[in-house]
C-alpha cells in the first residue's frame, strides 16, 4: 500500500502541474481527494492491514494528502497570476498610438464677424456698450427724431408689446441712453440683436446690428468718412473702393449710404450687385441737432456722427452666403465650414 500511495502522490502532482484552468484543477481535486477519489479509495484498505502497519500508513497518507492540497493551492495561485497577466496584456494601452481626436466646436460665423468688427473699432478707441432689447417708444423712436407717421412705427415693421413697450428695431436707443448719462466726448459702438417684421432669404425677423456714435467738439463729415473708410478697408481689404451716397435718416443730417465695390465682380457688374458694380454696406450721417437736444447736448458746442451696419450683411458678403436663414438653422453641415479657421473674416 505504501507503493500505491507514493505512486498516487507522483501521478497527482504531475497532473496538477499540468492543469490549465481553475475548472480543470477543481476536477482533479475531486478525483484525487474527493469522497470517491483515488486517495480515499486507497485509505479504505487500511483496515485490512496488520495493526502494527496502520499508524505508519495512515501517517503517510495524511502527508500525501497535505502535499496534494498544498500543490492545489500553489497551482491555483499560479493560474490566477497567469490569468491576471493575460488580462493586463489584453487591456494594455499603447501610449505611442495617436489619440482619438475630440470634435471641437467653434464660434458661430456671426460671432466671428462681430468679434472682428469690435476689434477694429476698439483699435480706434471706441468703447463697446449694451442696452435692453425691450425698449420704449421714446428711446426707439421719439428720442431719435423719428416722426409719428414714419413707416417704422407701423405694426407691419415693429414688434410691439403690451404696456407701451416694443422689441427694439435698432441699437440706436443705446446711443441715447449713453448720451443721457455721459457728457461729451462720447465714442461708442453698440452691438446687439434687433427685431423687425421682415423675413426672406436676405432678411430675418431677428438679426444683429453694430451702431456707432462719436460726439465731440469740431467733428466733421470728413471724420465720419475717414472712420468708415478705415473700418471697411480693415474688413474687406485696403484696396477695396468705397463710396458715399446722399441719403435720408431722421436721426442724422446730412445722411449717407456707404457702398463698397462688389466682391463678386470687382465692380464690373453682376447679378449680386444688380449690375451696378456696388454693394450697399451701411448707413451713416451727422447726428441731427434735435437728437442732441433730446439729451441736453448743445448742438452749437458739440456735434458728431453715427453709423449702423448689419452683422449678417457683412457675414454674407465675407463668406459668400446667399441665404440669411442659414445662420439660424443650426445645421452642422453649414457650421462645420467655420471650424479650425477654414473661413475667417
Amino acid at each position: 500500500m505504501k507503493e500505491q500511495i507514493e505512486q498516487l502522490r507522483q501521478k497527482a502532482l504531475g497532473r496538477l502541474a499540468e492543469a490549465r484552468s481553475a475548472k480543470e484543477l477543481e476536477e482533479l481535486r475531486v478525483k484525487i481527494l474527493g469522497k470517491k477519489g483515488d486517495l480515499t479509495s486507497i485509505l479504505r484498505g487500511i483496515s485490512k492491514l496488520p495493526a502494527d502497519q496502520r499508524p505508519r500508513i495512515g501517517e503517510l497518507a495524511n502527508q500525501v494528502r497535505d502535499r496534494i492540497n498544498k500543490a492545489i493551492i500553489e497551482r491555483a495561485e499560479e493560474l490566477k497570476a497567469a490569468a491576471l497577466i493575460q488580462e493586463l496584456a489584453e487591456e494594455k494601452i499603447d501610449i505611442t498610438l495617436p489619440g482619438k481626436p475630440f470634435p471641437l466646436g467653434t464660434r458661430h460665423p456671426l460671432n466671428q464677424v462681430l468679434d472682428r468688427i469690435q476689434e477694429i473699432f476698439i483699435g480706434m478707441g471706441y468703447q463697446v456698450v449694451a442696452g435692453p432689447q425691450i425698449e420704449t417708444d421714446y428711446y426707439n423712436f421719439e428720442a431719435l427724431n423719428v416722426p409719428a407717421d414714419h413707416p417704422a412705427r407701423d405694426m407691419q415693421d415693429t414688434f410691439f408689446l403690451p404696456g407701451g413697450y416694443l422689441l427694439r428695431s435698432q441699437t440706436s436707443p443705446v446711443q441715447v441712453r449713453t448720451m443721457e448719462r455721459q457728457a461729451p466726448p462720447v465714442r461708442i459702438i453698440a452691438p446687439g440683436a434687433v427685431y423687425r417684421c421682415d423675413a426672406d432669404i436676405t432678411h430675418s425677423p431677428m438679426f444683429h446690428q453694430v451702431e456707432g456714435l462719436l460726439i465731440d467738439r469740431n467733428i466733421t463729415f470728413a471724420d465720419l468718412k475717414g472712420t468708415l473708410e478705415h473700418f471697411l478697408h480693415q474688413l474687406f481689404g485696403s484696396k477695396r473702393p468705397v463710396r458715399f451716397r446722399p441719403s435720408y435718416f431722421p436721426f442724422t443730417e446730412p445722411s449717407a449710404e456707404v457702398d463698397i465695390s462688389c466682391l463678386m465682380c470687382g465692380g464690373s457688374g453682376c447679378r449680386v450687385c444688380s449690375n451696378t458694380g456696388w454693394l450697399e454696406i451701411l448707413g451713416s450721417g451727422m447726428v441731427h441737432p434735435k437728437v442732441l437736444e433730446q439729451v441736453n447736448y448743445d448742438p452749437a458746442e458739440v456735434g458728431g456722427f453715427a453709423f449702423g451696419v448689419g452683422v449678417e450683411r457683412i457675414a454674407m458678403l465675407l463668406f459668400g452666403i446667399g441665404d440669411i436663414r442659414l445662420f439660424f438653422e443650426n445645421d452642422l453641415r453649414f457650421l462645420r465650414q467655420f471650424q479650425g479657421g477654414q473661413k475667417r473674416c
